[in-house]
């Protein structure tokens, strides 16, 4: 067994949580919900502008819609201005979520830019600051995603951690890459485990960063003592990650794949809801992202997975995976 009591706040678990990272244009409530049913522990939203929701941007404030179904769910805010970052958190709490995530690692151009996301990391003085007034504009659990530091010769995250940690967040979650790798190069896991170890902390520590199967989850888990792992880009069209990791942590053996009608069942009802969210237009082309998972390792599939990305229809997809169920099963 795997018992860990793990909290965050109010949020009590009584095992080693399992998390679903925030992802832009991924983790949106049809997606969380998918990976809720199949054993996420926390789910997070998209990380959403601190500006947008200042000015009531209608794209920020429709990814503020969370369900009871997905607790607990964090929504997860990003900005390079205290005041805006402030404001955001109010209006973020209004939306009744169980915590505020602050995002100091998105590594993409657009944000760093502007001196937000991973791009903080240059000014760890300024991330300390926005990091306290976020804790104090809420009653919410506040915790932090971040990066290593900004590239091979500047790796702060000991410091960072014991500095975020006395300004009053929850958790801390760490992705094993500096802002310069993007998302290439190997997770280095070394120096979450020591943030992890170290005797100043005691805040739970979560790690992140090239999870893709249950057995490396062990691994890290066992190697580097974290409180809880979170996954990432190894979740999409593989909302079974979580089932597949929570099984083997607890029984030391392999759940068993989904079958080819589960497969086409999750990602047919994957697509319904992304439609009723969104629109049609917008989630037949964002999904496309999530095709080529759902049906990984099937040998053959290579022609119908062509076909799911180039469809532009709802229709045209579900024919597309009728198909699949004649010729797979």
């Amino acid at each position: 067994m795997y018992m860990t009591p793990f909290s965050i706040g109010n949020i009590k678990i009584s095992h080693f949580p399992i998390i679903l990272a925030p992802l832009e244009d991924v983790t949106d409530p049809p997606f969380r919900k998918l990976c809720k049913r199949f054993g996420a522990d926390i789910v997070y939203t998209e990380f959403i502008s601190s500006e947008g929701l200042i000015r009531d941007a209608e794209k920020s404030l429709h990814k503020l819609d969370i369900s009871d179904e997905e607790r607990p769910v964090g929504i997860q805010i990003f900005g390079h201005d205290e005041d805006s970052m402030r404001r955001a958190a109010e209006t973020a709490a209004q939306a009744n979520p169980d915590l505020i995530d602050i995002n100091w690692g998105c590594p993409v151009k657009k944000v760093i830019r502007k001196g937000a996301g991973a791009g903080i990391l240059q000014d760890i003085p300024k991330m300390i600051r926005i990091t306290e007034a976020v804790v104090k504009a809420t009653n919410l659990p506040v915790t932090v995603k971040t990066r290593l530091g900004w590239d091979e010769s500047s790796k702060p995250i000991i410091e960072v951690a014991e500095r975020l940690q006395d300004v009053g967040i929850k958790a801390l979650s760490i992705h094993g890459r500096t802002r310069a790798q993007l998302y290439g190069g190997k997770a280095d896991w070394s120096l979450i485990g020591e943030v992890k170890n170290n005797a100043r902390m005691h805040i739970p520590i979560i790690g992140n960063g090239d999870i893709t199967s249950p057995e490396i989850a062990l691994e890290k888990k066992d190697r580097y003592g974290v409180d809880g792992i979170m996954i990432g880009r190894a979740s999409l069209g593989n909302p079974w990650i979580f089932r597949e990791i929570k099984y083997y942590l607890e029984t030391g053996t392999p759940h068993e794949k989904p079958t080819i009608s589960e497969r086409v069942e999750i990602c047919r009802e994957h697509l319904r809801l992304e439609v009723d969210w969104k629109n049609e237009r917008t989630a037949v082309f964002e999904m496309r992202k999530h095709y080529s998972k759902y049906f990984a390792g099937l040998y053959g599939i290579k022609s119908f997975r062509m076909q799911l990305v180039k469809a532009t229809s709802f229709s045209e997809v579900e024919t597309i995976l009728d198909q699949i169920l004649v010729d797979f099963l």
